[in-house]
């Protein structure tokens, strides 16, 4: 960036064929720093995702989760800022000038949940499924940085996949009892 600023200082015309070069050069390196920040941020979320999971999973398990299991893991996991959304409820509650101290962290709150909600009631969160032994596996032998989270093959978990896992279960029950 400091070489194009040095060039663009050099060049004698705002219009000339160099200038415009060096401009369209200035671009294309500002748009790939954003395409990589956004890979870097959705690698930092997905992280937090993992490790939070990873957090509530007994660490001597070695068994992978059950359907039923999973599916209370990620009410749990929806559930994960009801104390904080709470607590600006009781602000708000206090005072007269307080009502939007806390409406910017509470909106970016309610919009998240409701998007989590909203991927898992209908084409899935994207996250490793914790029903599938190698998958559970990897999820303990991930060192916990944000960067090697692409090389763990995500799944999309969704409510209606985990009934789908339960009914084999549930039918292989029956068979043992009869």
């Amino acid at each position: 960036m400091a070489n194009l600023r040095k060039e663009l200082e050099k060049c004698k015309h705002p219009n000339s064929r160099k200038t415009k070069a060096l401009g369209k050069k200035a671009r294309r390196q500002n748009n790939k720093h954003k395409t990589r920040m956004g890979h870097a941020i959705k690698s930092n979320i997905m992280g937090e995702k993992l490790s939070w999971f990873l957090g509530q999973i007994d660490e001597g398990r070695t068994t992978p989760l059950t359907p039923q299991e999973f599916e209370d893991l990620i009410a749990l996991y929806l559930k994960r800022f009801d104390e904080e959304l709470e607590q600006i409820a009781l602000k708000q509650s206090i005072g007269k000038h307080r009502a939007n101290q806390h409406a910017a962290r509470q909106d970016v709150i309610k919009i998240t949940l409701e998007r989590e909600r909203n991927e898992y009631q209908s084409g899935g969160m994207e996250m490793l499924n914790l029903c599938d032994p190698l998958k559970f596996k990897m999820l303990f032998d991930w060192d916990g940085s944000a960067l090697s989270v692409q090389h763990l093959k995500l799944d999309l978990v969704s409510f209606n996949m985990l009934q789908r896992l339960k009914e084999p279960q549930a039918s292989g029950q029956e068979m043992e009892t009869a």
